[in-house]
């Protein structure tokens, strides 16, 4: 898979160049004129607007209520990007937005558009929190006690209005119900395992409180695990008719019996029912009161969603987003399928189904396809590779768990040519852990531990066997095969047997899950991104994963030297943004030092199409922190 000189010149070339843009053309008419965005407040809520509120004229003639009716009293002035990563202007109203999905029922470039959290973070850096659905927040001097302030006026996509019962409802009836939640969410616990508390003040405050200082909360629920508001906010008024505190049983067995569950099942039908933020794309959102940007109102091989003439936000002008009307979602059978519709222009936005080797071909197709190529950052490291240290067997354990071994793998990868090679260019040799590469001393480790070679040429295991690493690998991403791939011919260098196979993604995550994979290839977000806890430790070492996440009622209790690195990884949360990125570092070197998986490369493009006559759009920033700003988006034609 080496790459020659001219391709790596293309590349190069291509990479100084791609921020050019070009023109194309689009559809839409009766939108408010386009100007520059003016400075929005700090905390997000808009000023007072002159010359009032205004709408979409796809909302005339609904019988709706008047706009500034359906916001709230005080609505907020959309910030999802700072100023530095885009010149936010106004857009105009109308067009529909055409995404595409190879699953049959997830979008995730939708899902990231219509995840709306409790507070946000713009740019999704962890750097400032600002209020979102709610309209203030307040934090106690010991970062145990977090007030939160609703928004008045504020209404579901159905008209109704968000009332401190909403709350209520998803913290005392779902989240303290031993029945739909066995165990509250390890987020919503202290340090020392104590579930939050939960205060209402008054009509429109709330108080989460923990037991233990929990400086990372706030970040928790603006950018961990992108989890949005559905956890601590649900319309009661919609899913009380499936609660068997309000409905009871003998009227909840028709529906029980109509969903295909078994009599008394109810928490089944609750389930079946509730939509949680990661959902918004699944049928049974049809119909579901939302806060999103768009709500579902068509499914199938084609999703369509409709402005919600509800939303929460406004820009400066005092214009209700979002400026799009319209989002459809088609599906496709695979990723030359995608490219296809890309470059016919069939596809206004795709941030999964653009990939690096596709990019120059894309790029050549630019002014025909009506598209432009970005290149942002992705918001993760790289495709990194984890050998799965609790796995259950004694000879691996003893082999992968040596630190020799994994310094001799490590100084065997060549991380310039996987940058080249995997990425194009794009990317350069990862700094996180040493980029050193020497294979005679990766050699030398190996004969150290008693790894000599065997008369086929591979390293014999102390078993006396041939040791092999068996690369299983999730379909979900071509590049994580092609990585897999080039790993697999570095180690074959250095006397290791490696096999490389692809299963379906489904069957990854049940082997991932049931601590079956030995090698893999998957992303892990947490080094260079905001501070996080995913440290790729659900699948480098599953079992010590599951213990840390049950409170040591799962899983395995990890060796002295693994609990250094697993305490720090999940007691960032405890930490305010500023202290917790200096123990992030302090982490980093752990990696550094005990390799416990490898990082290859960092600082890689994110190339996103994007139809060329859409704005509000930038190559700045993390590549998904624009999609978070999907409802600011609009066609200028």
């Amino acid at each position: 898979m080496n790459r020659t000189l001219p391709a790596l010149l293309m590349a190069a070339a291509l990479a100084a160049t791609l921020l050019n843009g070009c023109q194309s053309s689009g559809t839409g008419e009766n939108r408010p004129e386009p100007g520059r965005q003016e400075a929005a407040s700090p905390n997000g809520v808009a000023a007072p607007v002159t010359g009032g509120y205004h709408q979409s004229p796809f909302l005339e003639g609904k019988g709706l209520p008047p706009v500034e009716q359906r916001l709230p009293k005080e609505p907020k002035l959309t910030n999802e990007l700072p100023r530095e990563d885009l010149n936010y202007e106004i857009g105009r109203y109308g067009g529909t937005l055409r995404t595409i999905r190879s699953d049959a029922v997830n979008d995730s470039d939708l899902f990231i558009i219509e995840n709306e959290p409790l507070v946000n973070s713009p740019a999704l850096t962890g750097d400032e929190i600002t209020p979102n659905i709610v309209k203030s927040f307040q934090v106690s001097d010991d970062q145990k006690t977090f007030t939160f302030q609703l928004r008045e006026g504020m209404k579901w996509s159905d008209g109704a209005p968000v009332t401190m019962d909403d709350v209520k409802f998803a913290v005392e009836d779902v989240l303290f119900n031993k029945e739909l939640t066995p165990s509250v969410p390890l987020w919503l616990q202290s340090a020392d395992g104590t579930p939050f508390s939960f205060q209402v003040i008054d009509d429109l405050t709330f108080q989460i409180r923990f037991s233990q200082p929990y400086g990372g909360f706030l970040t928790q629920l603006a950018v961990q695990g992108w989890r949005g508001y559905t956890d601590l906010l649900k319309p009661k008024h919609y899913l009380r008719q499936f609660h068997i505190k309000y409905t009871p049983l003998e009227q909840l067995q028709p529906k029980i019996r109509e969903a295909g569950f078994e009599p008394g099942e109810w928490t089944k039908l609750f389930t079946s029912k509730d939509v949680l933020n990661n959902e918004i794309t699944y049928p049974k959102a049809i119909g579901f009161p939302v806060l999103c940007p768009y709500i579902q109102v068509k499914t199938g091989d084609v999703i369509e969603f409709e402005r919600n003439p509800y939303y929460f936000k406004v820009d400066a002008k005092g214009n209700q987003l979002p400026y799009i009307d319209k989002l459809q979602s088609t599906y496709v059978q695979n990723m030359e399928i995608a490219n296809l519709k890309i470059l016919s222009g069939n596809v206004d936005h795709s941030y999964e189904y653009v990939t690096l080797p596709k990019v120059a071909l894309l790029k050549e197709n630019e002014q025909k396809g009506g598209y432009k190529i970005y290149l942002n950052k992705l918001h993760r490291t790289s495709n990194d590779i984890e050998l799965n240290l609790t796995y259950d067997d004694p000879v691996w354990r003893q082999v992968v768990r040596d630190l020799r071994f994994r310094k001799a793998l490590n100084l065997a990868l060549d991380k310039k040519e996987i940058a080249d090679t995997i990425f194009y260019g794009f990317a350069k040799p990862s700094t996180i852990e040493p980029a050193e590469y020497n294979l005679e001393e990766a050699g030398r480790m190996l004969d150290e531990m008693g790894m000599t070679k065997g008369p086929d040429g591979f390293r014999i295991g102390p078993d006396g066997k041939k040791f092999v690493i068996p690369f299983e690998i999730s379909s979900a991403s071509n590049e994580y095969i092609g990585l897999a791939q080039l790993v697999a011919g570095q180690w074959k260098k250095l006397g290791i047997d490696v096999t490389v196979k692809q299963i379906d993604g489904a069957l990854w995550s049940t082997r991932n899950k049931a601590n079956q994979l030995q090698a893999t290839v998957m992303s892990t977000p947490g080094p260079v991104q905001w501070v996080r806890q995913e440290w790729g430790q659900n699948i480098w070492a599953p079992l010590w994963d599951a213990w840390y996440t049950s409170g040591g009622k799962q899983g395995e209790e990890p060796p002295p030297e693994a609990k250094e690195l697993l305490d720090s990884i999940y007691r960032l949360r405890e930490y305010s943004h500023q202290e917790a990125l200096v123990k992030r570092e302090e982490i980093k070197k752990n990696l550094h030092d005990n390799l416990w998986y490898f990082i290859h490369s960092e600082d890689i493009a994110a190339p996103v199409a994007v139809n060329a006559n859409i704005g509000n759009f930038s190559d700045k920033g993390w590549g998904i922190s624009q999609n978070f700003a999907g409802e600011q988006w609009f066609f200028r034609k």
